[in-house]
């Protein structure tokens, strides 16, 4: 998750005091929270007293005097520094105290206050499902929520996650960002102002094999039918006639666990399928579709390119989604790390103090999705350019037609130190 500090504001204090400089904290790209540096300051503090000052990277010292705009600045740039070192410490960036910290933040800044609210969350399939939560309820509290209502046991809850998207005009879904454990999902998604943001319930892992766990469950079963279809219909997934023919009469005949095994073997399965974008290879603004999934990045042209078969290529991309992507392909390798271990994604829920998981008085079932329609033969073929890169460069921008400055570049090396054993 990429934190930035872009801009500092000035502010006049409460009741008239004093004029103060607040600082843009963004994820993503996207305005988070407003926090003074007295109260950066009280995190540091904090984090201090429970970690050690070892633990801690270097905070910007205090001022005696009232700082000159170079001074504004170059604090700007160590906060943000800073902040960006704490949220990527394994054991800081996990920590309730900086979590908590900026749910507090983000909920003063957008100045919403604690009451009950009804939240939609959306399946793959577009099916809508309405739960109950606090306005300022975590992503882990309404991920739950959604569980209890659509009744997926508690142990499953940890194959699934809330995804932050956009609704394009055609129906199609721009996934933004997963919800992250220091936002509050209904500040989130109401602060951006418009209708086309939604939350969607999809699942988080990235190994198929860890399919055999969610069907052991006709919840979890029909959720990753749902998604499975949604993903054909969309070309997320790709088939051919006959692969097409035979998921339809799985469909007719409601063999779902069939139907998702044979879809398992179909090309791009499971995969994340970004917004079209452009790269600097095999020439200067490429065309091309970038898919994750897979313990992979698969990179999608529009026309045949062939590479040397042990050719490793850097390769740059252009796109709005650049974090997601650099995300996802981190997310990956700690999927890739939790299972050579030997460890689980299977969810532990938290002890909750003076209280416990607040289940739906009413539970809502997953429909079944219709049967897929014919393939779309519009559709063109793409051809495979890389399975496995070395290296990436993501490069963000805001909109097609804005050029990226060399800082919007986010290099990624995920994968560095990973054998193809691994992969």
């Amino acid at each position: 998750m990429h934190f930035s500090i872009p801009e500092t504001e000035s502010r006049s204090g409460d009741s008239g005091g004093s004029a103060y400089v607040a600082y843009n904290i963004h994820v993503n790209g996207v305005l988070h929270c407003r926090v003074r540096y007295s109260q950066l300051l009280g995190l540091h503090e904090q984090l201090r007293k429970e970690y050690g000052a070892n633990v801690l990277p270097a905070f910007p010292p205090k001022k005696l005097f009232s700082l000159t705009p170079a001074e504004v600045e170059q604090r700007r740039e160590q906060l943000e520094k800073y902040m960006q070192a704490v949220r990527q410490d394994p054991l800081l960036g996990s920590s309730e105290t900086f979590n908590s910290f900026l749910r507090r933040a983000q909920q003063e800044t957008q100045q919403v206050p604690t009451e009950e609210v009804s939240l939609e969350v959306l399946l793959s399939n577009g099916q809508k499902v309405l739960v109950s939560v606090l306005t300022s309820d975590q992503t882990e509290d309404v991920l739950e929520a959604v569980a209890a209502k659509l009744d997926l046991p508690d142990d499953l809850i940890g194959y699934f996650s809330l995804f932050l998207v956009r609704e394009k005009e055609d129906g199609a879904f721009s996934f933004v960002r997963k919800l992250q454990e220091f936002e509050l999902p209904y500040v989130s998604v109401t602060s951006l102002r418009s209708q086309e943001y939604k939350i969607v319930l999809r699942k988080s892992y990235w190994d198929s094999a860890y399919d055999d766990d969610v069907m052991e469950n006709r919840v979890g079963l029909n959720l990753l039918y749902a998604q499975t279809v949604s993903d054909i219909e969309r070309g997320w997934i790709l088939v051919t006639k006959e692969q097409h023919r035979q998921l339809k009469s799985l469909q007719e005949k409601v063999s779902k666990k069939e139907f998702l095994r044979l879809a398992q073997t179909l090309r791009h399965y499971g995969y994340l399928r970004f917004d079209a974008c452009v790269a600097d290879f095999p020439e200067k603004d490429c065309p091309v579709v970038v898919s994750a999934g897979n313990s992979e990045v698969r990179l999608e042209l529009a026309f045949e390119y062939l590479m040397s078969k042990d050719r490793l290529q850097w390769v740059t991309i252009t796109s709005p989604q650049a974090i997601m992507m650099s995300i996802c392909l981190q997310s990956m390798v700690d999927e890739l790390m939790v299972k050579k271990s030997g460890g689980s994604i299977r969810k532990m829920l938290r002890r909750r103090v003076g209280g416990t998981l607040r289940r739906s008085d009413s539970q809502q079932a997953v429909k079944s999705p219709p049967l897929l329609e014919s393939p779309d033969a519009s559709r063109e073929s793409m051809v495979k350019l890389s399975s496995k890169l070395s290296a990436v460069s993501l490069r963000g921008i805001g909109s097609p037609s804005t050029d990226a400055s060399a800082s919007d570049v986010h290099g990624n090396f995920a994968f560095e130190g990973i054998g193809d054993e691994d992969l």
